[in-house]
């Protein structure tokens, strides 16, 4: 009887190791099945990343390291391109230029941007009109922005110096002027980015949950330390990608430019795109404005490491 009843007992365990590697290869096939399907899906990307992305760059690299008109044959200078640079007073204005944009829109296009969001996210008649009106400026063309713009700096038959005038006001020369022309440059630039930045700050406000507000309501936390204490540290990781975003969209300006000032007068509105297009089409120096490009690269992917740790280490802390 001992044995017989034994055996019921130990058929069920039998049958559950029997069964284990059937289960084992079943979980199996289906990650790779998982895996081969990401890999489907992954792929239009990779190869459209590769052939748009990667291979430019690499070949931009490898022009810089040569002198290339366009025409004929290139020929190797190794480093000479950047040597040239680095005694290129140009290059050191066009830097300089970009720089002093970047530090000035940057914020001030985050701060309006966010100004927008807070003013537009609460209750009010035709907000979404003014939504609509703040983000225009993001979809039209730089061209045509800059034409527009033009119009309105012109120092002749502007609004804006007619509305100077009016007042009593000394007329600017917009376009004679460095000074002017840098400060037309830094109001259409941010005029095109304010309502990009309300878009995603937008997205950011509503994504924080009421009952935190509620709670705060209750600890006294209303009116500037509600949005000091709550809103603001909940949008950080928003407002890291908008100073991402836009200090590349700083560094690459090019079409307004090109259209409202020609990066003039002399080199007061010359940016380091600007400055590398002359140099590739119009002096046909390919190679070097190649060397221009990647410098652009490497600034831009210094500035993009160097706020991401930082923000790292603000979390961390």
């Amino acid at each position: 009887m001992t044995a017989t009843q034994e055996r019921p007992r130990q058929e069920p365990r039998r049958q559950v190791r029997r069964h284990l590697p059937a289960r084992r290869r079943v979980v199996s096939s289906a990650r790779r099945a998982e895996q081969w399907a990401g890999v489907v899906l992954a792929t239009p990307a990779l190869l459209a990343f590769t052939i748009f992305m990667f291979v430019p760059l690499v070949m931009t690299v490898w022009y810089s390291l040569n002198r290339y008109s366009g025409f004929g044959r290139m020929r190797f200078l190794g480093l000479d391109n950047y040597r040239t640079i680095v005694g290129d007073p140009t290059f050191w204005q066009a830097l300089l230029n970009t720089v002093v944009l970047t530090v000035v829109t940057v914020p001030l296009g985050i701060a309006l941007g966010l100004g927008a969001a807070l003013l537009l996210n609460k209750v009010m008649p035709a907000r979404a009109l003014f939504r609509a009106l703040v983000y225009v400026p993001v979809v039209i063309s730089g061209v045509a922005a800059g034409i527009i713009w033009l119009r309105l700096f012109d120092p002749l038959i502007g609004l804006f110096n007619q509305l100077l005038g009016s007042v009593g006001l000394p007329e600017i020369d917009w376009q004679g002027n460095g000074l002017a022309a840098m400060v037309s440059v830094i109001i259409v630039t941010t005029w095109q980015g304010v309502g990009f930045g309300m878009v995603v700050y937008l997205a950011g406000l509503q994504g924080i949950p009421v009952e935190l507000y509620e709670a705060g309501a209750v600890d006294g936390a209303v009116g500037w330390r509600r949005f000091w204490h709550i809103t603001w540290p909940l949008l950080r990781p928003t407002t890291f990608f908008l100073v991402v975003y836009s200090i590349i969209g700083s560094f690459q300006v090019f079409d307004v430019v090109y259209v409202l000032t020609r990066g003039g007068p002399g080199t007061s509105t010359t940016f380091l795109v600007q400055y590398a297009y002359d140099q590739g089409f119009n002096q046909r120096r390919q190679g070097y404005a190649a060397a221009i490009g990647v410098i652009l690269y490497v600034i831009v992917l210094a500035f993009t490491v160097l706020q991401w740790r930082l923000d790292k280490r603000r979390d961390e802390a």
